[in-house]
């Protein structure tokens, strides 16, 4: 991995929590058009809101689930269409951002060295939680990525532990990214019913994420007591949740905050940075 130059006076990498939306909707006609408009210059914007350009990405996505944490270790990672029933240009989408195995291998020794269970996958491509923001973030594909795996048993305490391994990565400029969705349960998007639940999930989870680190590391270990918890993610499903709770742990003792929610087919839907 090279290491990175951070501009004098600028600070480590923060930590990101950010909406993926719904497969490739960024990327294709939508009913009504402006439906993802927001969520998308979210993105775009994120790249001028960082301390410098990050060395490398490590992206945790709510669509990978090993039974131990499993990071990409090929150099030149293949996409994976992992969505189905959109229009065919979708599926020609592209990003070929490099990977990085000297990365994968220092995550997985990472890892291993806080106690938990991590392998190196050369043979996994990019999901679309993966390819589907970082097309908008940046769209150049010139920074390489890592992808890490959620743990299949996905126990809130270990992600925040792994989050907690690897944020020394974020002194050396390297951008520990979660893309998921605050609000994933697929029979509440489009319906009115579930606007008021989500925000109420929605106020509870942005109180957390803005408290002191232990408060924080507390609350979020016991989300599913949070309101309407499993109305928003439901139990056993929670993968959409999971990697914030890797990039709260990555934070350290950065406070978090919310710097995007709107109403998106229905449900309250939030990004969260950390530092």
């Amino acid at each position: 991995m090279t290491t990175p130059t951070l501009a004098p006076g600028r600070t480590a990498q923060p930590t990101l929590f950010i909406p993926h939306g719904a497969g490739p909707c960024f990327f294709m006609d939508w009913n009504p058009p402006n439906t993802w408009d927001r969520m998308a210059a979210y993105l775009r914007g994120i790249a001028a809101t960082l301390p410098a350009r990050p060395s490398a990405i490590v992206l945790v996505s709510g669509h990978w689930r090993t039974k131990d944490f499993s990071v990409t270790a090929g150099a030149h990672p293949d996409l994976i269409y992992d969505y189905s029933g959109f229009p065919p240009s979708t599926y020609e989408l592209q990003y070929p951002a490099a990977g990085s195995p000297a990365l994968a291998e220092r995550i997985a020794v990472l890892l291993s060295a806080a106690g938990l269970e991590a392998e190196q996958n050369a043979e996994r491509g990019f999901d679309h939680g993966m390819f589907i923001p970082l097309k908008l973030m940046f769209p150049n594909a010139d920074i390489p990525v890592v992808q890490l795996s959620l743990r299949r048993d996905l126990d809130p305490a270990a992600h925040i532990r792994a989050g907690e391994a690897l944020a020394t990565l974020r002194d050396e400029g390297v951008l520990i990214v979660g893309s998921g969705m605050s609000f994933h349960n697929m029979r509440g998007y489009g319906d009115p019913r579930y606007t008021g639940p989500s925000q109420a999930f929605d106020a509870w989870l942005t109180q957390a994420v803005q408290a002191e680190p232990e408060q924080r590391t507390r609350a979020l270990c016991d989300w599913s007591q949070a309101p309407h918890a499993y109305h928003c993610h439901p139990a056993g499903q929670e993968e959409h949740l999971m990697p914030l709770m890797v990039v709260a742990g990555a934070a350290g003792t950065d406070r978090g905050s919310k710097v995007y929610s709107e109403v998106v087919l229905e449900t309250q839907l939030s990004a969260f940075r950390f530092g």
